[in-house]
């Protein structure tokens, strides 16, 4: 059974910091691209960074700088490292993982709010 499961959100003022982990089972994890997506109120879930099979990583523009994404394939684990933390980054954060076009999983989702 596949599973990806998230944990680390919560609530932090603008400026903090969290991070955020996923925990992977059921598959190959070392195979997938491994990746992090969010979705804020009223507005489309967007790719945020992706850290793929072959060690190469990718950030949206929005984030650059100030998060960043790391795999542990012995933990079978991915995590978001988010620094610098801004109210707009409130959002309900994804875990997603992709081997290819026909094979995906999404996680639950787990909440970050950014708010004084």
């Amino acid at each position: 059974q596949v599973q990806l499961v998230e944990s680390g959100g919560g609530l932090v003022q603008p400026g903090g910091s969290l991070r955020l982990s996923c925990a992977a089972s059921g598959f190959t994890f070392s195979t997938y691209d491994m990746s992090w997506y969010r979705q804020a109120p009223g507005k489309e879930r967007e790719l945020v960074a992706v850290f793929t099979a072959g060690g190469r990583t990718n950030y949206a523009d929005s984030v650059k700088g100030r998060f960043s994404i790391s795999r542990d394939n012995g933990k079978r684990t991915v995590y978001l490292r988010m620094n610098s933390l801004k109210p707009e980054d409130t959002a309900v954060y994804y875990c997603y993982a992709k081997q290819n076009k026909y094979v995906e999983h999404w996680g639950q989702g787990t909440l970050v709010t950014v708010s004084a």
